[in-house]
């Protein structure tokens, strides 16, 4: 196996995000793509992340599945300045890293066994789509850390509305002449925890979409040219005493 990224910048911030959510990965490596799905430990998010063939200038493989330690491969793609090429290639139980700087570096990072079932992302059914600058979204988000740990995610009369209530409240609402909202009215409530890990990998994109329904898992879709980042999360259900 042997492949090649031009500029591995965005590689490097994708895989700080999945780290905070999970530890270990297997990267699968085919005639498609290079690509990542993961539970977080506490069942509560999923991630999937793709990087088609299309995106490599040189891609020489078979069917791969590496077992990575993402904090190990993160401290690596870190050393990897913006706009420099980067070389995966696997030689026998390690994964060769090369970054092609100024100075030619060789990193060599071994190769673990990831315990877990391997799971693709479920195709579920909503009610509301919403597309949305990330800056925005993330904006909304923290002002709804400053009032609680979590947030609601609503279509109210058209609109599209975050809201948080603690002691203290806060709300921001979208029209549909700032951005693309369709379906019917639902509300449900999410960790604001998960969803600031989340919007750190937004960043990378011009367009974040959230898909989600009443009481319903949340399906985050960021997607570039270059990369398709997927991010599910539980929603946050009240119960009644």
């Amino acid at each position: 196996m042997l492949v090649r990224l031009e500029d591995a910048s965005f590689l490097s911030k994708t895989i700080e995000v999945i780290s905070e959510l999970v530890s270990e990965v297997r990267i699968k490596v085919n005639e498609f793509g290079m690509s990542i799905t993961a539970i977080d430990p506490a069942n509560v998010a999923m991630v999937k992340f793709r990087i088609p063939k299309s995106a490599f200038s040189q891609f020489e493989t078979g069917d791969e599945v590496l077992g990575i330690n993402l904090d190990s491969l993160k401290r690596i793609l870190k050393r990897c300045s913006a706009g420099s090429p980067l070389i995966f290639e696997k030689r026998d139980n390690y994964l060769d890293i090369q970054i092609l700087d100024k100075i030619k570096r060789d990193f060599s990072l071994n190769l673990i066994e990831v315990e877990g079932q391997e799971k693709e992302m479920p195709v579920l059914d909503y009610s509301a789509k919403v597309e949305i600058y990330p800056a925005d979204l993330a904006s909304s988000i923290d002002d709804c850390v400053v009032v609680s740990d979590a947030c609601s995610f609503a279509i109210n009369n058209g609109n599209f509305v975050i809201e948080a209530r603690g002691l203290n409240s806060t709300r921001s609402e979208f029209s549909r002449d700032a951005i693309k909202i369709e379906g019917e009215e639902c509300k449900s409530k999410y960790s604001l925890e998960y969803l600031q890990k989340f919007m750190k990998g937004a960043k990378v994109a011009e367009k974040t979409i959230l898909n989600f329904a009443n009481d319903h898992p949340l399906k985050l879709d960021i997607k570039t040219e270059h990369m398709e980042l997927n991010f599910l999360l539980a929603p946050r259900v009240e119960t009644e005493d």
